[in-house]
């Protein structure tokens, strides 16, 4: 029992990771109607800035101001993440206003190689390491129930809170908010919004900022676990799965979607594997994500899809 249930926390910490970049997807598409192929490039984008801000501020304030550096450097990436979703509103997206999906897919797919040469260019394309400050060390809990206890990572925990309170904030953000509204009326019809008054350009704008913090925080703790490296554009790939068990729409859906994700590739890995030869934490995201497909194609917390004829 006591393997179970470190396997099954294993999962949920996993699964919280892909929640992150799994919200930038939602959090565009719930706002702008856009599916965001280019989250994974952001999060390289800002892991990177984040990398390498932290380790020039730290080289000229000294190594005893760890925190500070790491303050200054998430302010200058934030800033860098601003930039990058001003120049993408004013160079891409307010010229295909009312376009097809298809064609903002591809506008997206081109905006992801952009960013993928920029930030390798600017910050360079080693490996790099983040250091924040999150402790290493695992822990033991329930030690009075289970011998030996249960060992769950410091980090992992701490990741999980994070996501958590992220999605609590975007919640309430969407649903309370004057803005968070007019985004949801900006994703419903672009031309409808813009003809009661609300200004288009600015909410793509803030809907791209926002996707920029949440890529940063997720590659600030992608970062800080495996090192800021271009694989962590494949980190989109994980997430997609994620989406569309949660829903394109669902922002609590984008965190239930990753810890099913999550805990199903650990359990399936450790109880299934042995019996088929292993390997099936690399496909079972994507066969669960097909099975939802074919039977529930908006998702468990999506909206309904209704045909119009």
């Amino acid at each position: 029992m006591a393997f179970f249930l470190e396997t099954l926390f294993g999962g949920l910490m996993a699964g919280m990771l892909y929640s992150l970049v799994a919200l930038g997807f939602v959090l565009i598409f719930k706002a702008s109607g856009v599916f965001n192929f280019a989250q994974g490039a952001m999060v390289l984008f800002a892991a990177l800035a984040m990398a390498r801000f932290s380790e020039w501020i730290l080289n000229w304030l000294g190594p005893d101001s760890l925190l500070a550096a790491n303050l200054l450097a998430f302010a200058l990436a934030a800033v860098c993440m601003f930039a990058v979703a001003w120049l993408i509103e004013r160079l891409v997206l307010r010229h295909l206003v009312n376009q097809e999906g298809a064609t903002l897919l591809m506008a997206t797919l081109g905006i992801t190689y952009v960013l993928d040469g920029a930030g390798q260019t600017i910050f360079g394309s080693d490996i790099y390491q983040i250091n924040i400050g999150m402790p290493k060390d695992p822990i033991f809990i329930l030690d009075q129930t289970f011998p030996g206890g249960i060992l769950i990572n410091k980090e992992d925990l701490i990741a999980a809170g994070i996501a958590a309170a992220l999605v609590i904030a975007l919640s309430l953000f969407f649903q309370k908010t004057t803005t968070g509204r007019a985004l949801r009326a900006v994703a419903d019809d672009h031309q409808a919004a813009q003809s009661i008054g609300i200004p288009l350009n600015r909410i793509w704008v803030i809907v791209w900022c926002v996707a920029g913090i949440v890529a940063l925080v997720a590659g600030m703790i992608w970062g800080s676990k495996l090192g800021v490296q271009f694989s962590l554009t494949t980190a989109a790939l994980r997430a997609l799965p994620v989406i569309i068990l949660g829903g394109l729409t669902s922002v609590p859906g984008a965190i239930i979607g990753g810890l099913i994700i999550g805990v199903g590739e650990k359990l399936s890995e450790v109880y299934l594997g042995p019996m088929i030869g292993g390997g099936i934490e690399i496909w079972f995201a994507y066969v669960l994500a097909l099975v939802f497909l074919l039977f529930r194609p908006q998702g468990l917390f999506g909206e309904k899809i209704i045909d119009r004829v």
